[in-house]
């Protein structure tokens, strides 16, 4: 009779659960507990079944507390519920109770674990459960495997990988896809995860999609698309997702291996027939995907169509066609697109804020951007931080500042973002005062640790000449820094013309053994070698370069040219001159600027006519380079014409550099009237160098009288200026005048006009005397 109704009380709660009706339920639980049945463990577990379904933790916990013995199947019901509800602490108390375990416990117990976001922990539950001797099934090894892709441990994964093997469960779709999004979050897609795909005897979307994201995040965009392809000639279902990934590889990526087809946007267009065709054209997350294809492209055309025939827009969306116009220097439509979206109802985020304020600086349109900020009510630290990062990359830095300060009155909290920028804005500015300040704060905000706080100060203190302030910093925190901070401390030690310093401390960081040098490491280096004169460890480090992949860096191929030019190495120098493929300006005007400083000034010369019919634009660098070149060869008639086609054909006015460089070719060629006509024709006639240069000639040359008139200009000019005295008394000892030279010396003393003294040095086994 007692087993009759067991099993009556027990259908009746079956019937209750699979319809969730709680109230029946209770009220069979009355019955059973007036019949004497409470303590019946297979009641008790379908008592505990019902209340777990219907979310009721406290009769659940209830009913559990009092039953007076619970098998393996009570337990785990209550684990269940508990990891169910996300009570980490109770599941973890009932776990840690468990009289005996199966791996129902262990699986919900890691379960829980990974999706509290405690994968750590969840790979240590993982490993006590494998050291007792339990098999994990795929419910074990998904959650596992999850707990991998979340922590990017592919040594943990690829252990898994080989248990699943053991236990037969490699083939399992569960296992394989969980398999695949683990090496693709951990970077192994091509090392592994295809080898995973392939042995899947009925791949899904899922796995088509982990590996398609896992081929893309290594660059093999080609094959990501082939595989995409292949996805659809298997007729496995497409879903919108699928196709919002597929757009977003489809857009350029740097150093991947794409095709110039997906370049110019082929596949995002056949990705948008495709959709079309599929009916997904009212998905908006799919759109948003498809709008910001576009507009990476620079096709802001398309971009408004799919824009305009969308049926639903969010925020997103608007910002994307803001930013997308902003990176096409349209700031007048980043702008007309704000106030749009404002009129549809849409309220702008700090990311729409940063968006605009990047297109009208991007456009040049700084006075707009100042504006904006102004107009909002309560500026984040986001938008003010995108306003100073923009004075700062335009280099208006003491608006930066000055907008810094005014952020400061507004009782907002600078992050280290804004401390960087500032930073940075005071380095170029060499403004001291203000970097010692920022440090202060950096201090009481506890963040003065940070590399790019560190990397800031080192960069002020070093262009402020306070390099041993910098070192300080930096062996402070020497522990916690990376790459970049190396990096600035290396080109702090070289710009003080400390630069065996900075090829020590290169080293020091190659014996840590855990930074590895970068392209800016080398460049920086290379630039200490091209100060030294240090030939040999300027080939040490372009074996260095060559070895580890940055020979074709733009910064490194100029470090090298100059490092090969400034050794006097100079055809060594145009022969890496001409092994690079893409030549920008700065190269052109540094293998120029070799073969002047070498001497060599019909080759600049003509490397400087060679670069013009390339069609390449010239700077004001290309010009002080090549009228240099004629001015050391004595190119006066080359170097006339190349001054007069500066504005007549380049649009670039000469400056103060481009007039030096032509006085002191004619001063050279023995023209000094000339010179002098030049010089006083020039807007620049009150400098005192334009002068110096041309009594630096007549002393060569022997003019006296016009040496002293423009002594007499030169002193007019700048009367502590000892130059002028210096350079016309050696005028008067070259032609054994002994008495001018010494009553010039006389005035002098009389002026009290004192001459620097010059110094010099020599590398001696490594050691600079």
């Amino acid at each position: 009779m007692r087993s009759g109704s067991n099993r009556y009380f027990a259908n009746l709660l079956r019937l209750c659960k699979d319809q969730k009706c709680k109230l029946s339920g209770k009220i069979i639980h009355g019955s059973i507990f007036r019949t004497g049945f409470s303590g019946n463990t297979y009641l008790c577990n379908r008592l505990l079944d019902l209340y777990c379904e219907c979310g009721d933790g406290g009769y659940a916990r209830k009913v559990f507390n009092e039953m007076p013995v619970r098998d393996v199947y009570s337990w785990n019901a209550f684990l269940t519920f508990s990891c169910k509800v996300g009570n980490l602490r109770e599941a973890s108390d009932v776990f840690d109770a468990m009289p005996e375990r199966d791996v129902v416990s262990w699986n919900n117990m890691i379960s829980v674990l990974v999706r509290k976001g405690l994968e750590e922990e969840a790979l240590v539950v993982y490993e006590r459960m494998v050291s007792q001797g339990f098999l994990p099934s795929r419910f074990t090894l998904a959650s596992v495997l999850s707990a991998c892709s979340k922590l990017l441990d592919g040594v943990t994964g690829m252990r898994c990988h080989g248990i699943a093997v053991k236990v037969g469960l490699d083939d399992n779709i569960f296992v394989g896809n969980a398999l695949l999004s683990m090496y693709a979050k951990c970077g192994l897609m091509v090392e592994h995860g295809v080898g995973v795909f392939e042995c899947l005897s009925e791949a899904n979307e899922v796995s088509f999609t982990a590996v398609i994201n896992g081929l893309a995040r290594e660059n093999k965009v080609l094959e990501a698309v082939h595989m995409f392809r292949s996805m659809c000639e298997k007729g496995v279902q497409v879903d919108p997702v699928c196709l919002s990934n597929i757009l977003s590889i489809s857009s350029p990526r740097e150093g991947c291996d794409s095709s110039n087809e997906i370049y110019r946007n082929v596949l995002g267009k056949q990705i948008h027939s495709l959709m079309l065709r599929l009916g997904f054209e009212g998905d908006l997350h799919l759109n948003n995907s498809l709008l910001e294809t576009y507009a990476k492209y620079g096709d802001m055309n398309g971009a408004e169509l799919v824009f305009a025939e969308m049926p639903e827009v969010n925020v997103v969306s608007w910002n994307i066609m803001i930013a997308g116009f902003g990176q096409d220097f349209q700031s007048d439509k980043s702008i007309e697109y704000l106030k749009r979206m404002r009129e549809s109802g849409f309220e702008p985020n700090e990311v729409t804020c940063t968006s605009v304020l990047g297109a009208c600086f991007r456009s040049g349109d700084v006075e707009t951007s100042r504006r904006i900020v102004s107009s909002m009510l309560h500026p984040s630290v986001t938008a003010w931080n995108a306003l100073l990062y923009g004075y700062s990359k335009h280099e208006h830095y003491e608006e930066a500042i000055n907008h810094f300060r005014e952020m400061q009155l507004q009782n907002l909290k600078p992050d280290r973002t804004t401390l960087s920028v500032i930073l940075s804005s005071c380095a170029r500015l060499r403004f001291l005062e203000g970097g010692k300040q920022i440090h202060s704060v950096a201090i009481r905000t506890n963040i003065f640790r940070n590399s790019h706080i560190v990397s800031g100060l080192i960069a002020v203190y070093s262009e402020c000449e306070k390099i041993e302030i910098s070192e300080h910093i930096f062996d402070d925190c020497i522990t916690e820094l990376d790459i970049a901070c190396w990096n600035s401390m290396m080109a702090g030690l070289s710009r003080n013309s400390l630069d065996t310093k900075a090829l020590l401390l290169f080293r020091r960081m190659l014996q840590t053994g855990v930074l590895f040098p970068n392209e800016t490491s080398y460049a920086t280096v290379l630039s200490s070698c091209s100060r030294l004169c240090s030939l040999l460890h300027g080939r040490q480090f372009h074996g260095h370069v060559v070895k580890k992949g940055y020979a074709s860096d733009s910064f490194v191929e100029t470090a090298l040219t100059d490092m090969y030019c400034k050794c006097g190495e100079i055809d060594s120098a145009r022969e890496l001159f001409d092994t690079v493929l893409v030549k920008n300006i700065v190269l052109w005007n540094e293998m120029i600027h070799g073969y002047a400083h070498n001497g060599r000034g019909d080759e600049a010369v003509g490397l400087y006519r060679e670069m013009i019919s390339r069609g390449e634009k010239p700077d004001r660098i290309t010009f002080v380079s090549v009228l240099t070149a004629c001015s050391h060869s004595g190119l006066v008639d080359t170097g006339l014409e190349i001054l007069s086609s500066m504005q007549r054909d380049h649009g670039i006015e000469p400056e103060l550099d481009h007039y030096i460089c032509l006085v002191d070719c004619l001063g050279r060629a023995g023209q000094l009237e000339d010179a002098e006509a030049l010089a006083e024709a020039t807007p620049y006639k009150s400098s005192s160098v334009l002068w110096e240069i041309q009594l630096s000639s007549c002393r060569v040359h022997g003019d006296v009288s016009l040496a002293r008139r423009i002594a007499e200009k030169l002193i007019t000019l700048d009367p502590q200026n000892s130059a002028a005295y210096v350079l016309l008394s050696n005028t008067y000892t070259s032609v054994r005048q002994w008495d001018e030279a010494a009553a010039l010396q006389e005035l002098m003393n009389k002026n009290r006009v004192y001459k620097t003294p010059g110094h010099s040095w020599i590398t001696e086994n490594n050691k600079s005397l």
